[in-house]
């Protein structure tokens, strides 16, 4: 990421969106539509707008520390 701007220094939209990609962000929203108080309609959208390099590091599982539990065959 570039060098720290002064605090006098406004950023700019690219500062914004490399700091926006490279941290990531969630956008999440929900639209109903209900007619005397009987939904009709539920909209719901999630969606992770980030760089393919932190995308990978979100999506890459978490290795487990409990102990695995082996199941005995017969």
């Amino acid at each position: 990421m570039a060098d720290a701007q002064p605090l006098d220094q406004q950023p700019t939209l690219v500062d914004v969106l490399d700091r926006l990609l490279d941290t990531g962000v969630v956008l999440d929203g929900q639209v109903v539509v209900s007619l005397a108080t009987v939904d009709l309609v539920h909209i719901g959208q999630r969606a992770l707008v980030a760089s393919v390099e932190m995308a990978g590091q979100l999506a890459t599982p978490k290795p487990s520390h409990a102990p695995m539990i082996e199941a005995s065959t017969r």
